[in-house]
């Protein structure tokens, strides 16, 4: 069976985006939660678990073979699934949900860095700084290209829910903890990742874990 390792719910976001790659395969799975940055951590990061990913989280284990970093955890259990779960059939349509998929992999650092993810948090809204404003743009401006083109009647970006979705699905949750200026179409389309079940597992969860980084347990600038 796979083994997962991920870090805590409540602020690690590519560990949700691994989790979420897992369910999506639709492959049996442990999962193994680590806290982040406590006493133990600089160990922890070195055993044998999380030595070969030096201590990145989240690893995919499968056998002997490991995995880490989310979009390679995609790509691999893309590869295990037969190819059909995680990326559109249709050739222009998988062209943009990979490069879409590939520059939320890279970018957007300011976003990452003024408004770190925490899904136990809703702050009073502040207006985002011009870094921050001009990489929601951007995002905004591919959601609606793709919901656009290759949407159709489900609140995907591209139909299904896939991997896509699974990349931007952090930044649907930074933009309900810091209550960051939407769009209305954007809206609609953060309401329906929130409100996927699976993603309602994992913020159920991450209420009930104990540990508290405090940096991510503060307004963004404070």
């Amino acid at each position: 069976m796979l083994k997962l390792i991920i870090g805590n719910k409540a602020y690690s976001s590519w560990s949700l985006r691994g989790w979420l790659a897992c369910k999506q395969s639709g492959l049996a799975f442990d999962e193994v939660v680590v806290p982040m940055f406590d006493d133990d951590w600089a160990a922890r990061r070195k055993a044998p678990d999380l030595a070969p990913s030096a201590g990145k989280v989240p690893t995919l284990w499968d056998g002997d073979a490991v995995v880490w970093d989310s979009l390679a955890i995609v790509d691999y259990l893309d590869s295990q699934t037969g190819g059909t779960r995680f990326w559109p059939a249709d050739l222009a349509a998988r062209g943009l949900a990979r490069s879409m998929a590939a520059e939320m992999h890279s970018g957007y650092a300011a976003l990452r860095s003024r408004h770190g993810m925490n899904v136990r948090q809703t702050f009073e809204p502040v207006a985002p700084d011009d870094e921050v404003a001009t990489e929601l743009s951007r995002i905004f401006e591919l959601w609606a290209q793709a919901r656009a083109r290759f949407g159709g009647e489900q609140p995907y970006l591209f139909g299904a829910f896939g991997a896509v979705d699974i990349m931007f699905a952090p930044v649907c949750t930074r933009i309900v903890t810091y209550g960051l200026p939407t769009p209305r179409f954007a809206q609609a389309y953060v309401d329906a990742i929130i409100g996927h079940r699976w993603m309602q597992d994992w913020i159920g969860a991450a209420q009930e874990e104990e540990w508290v980084i405090d940096k991510y347990e503060r307004p963004a600038g404070v």
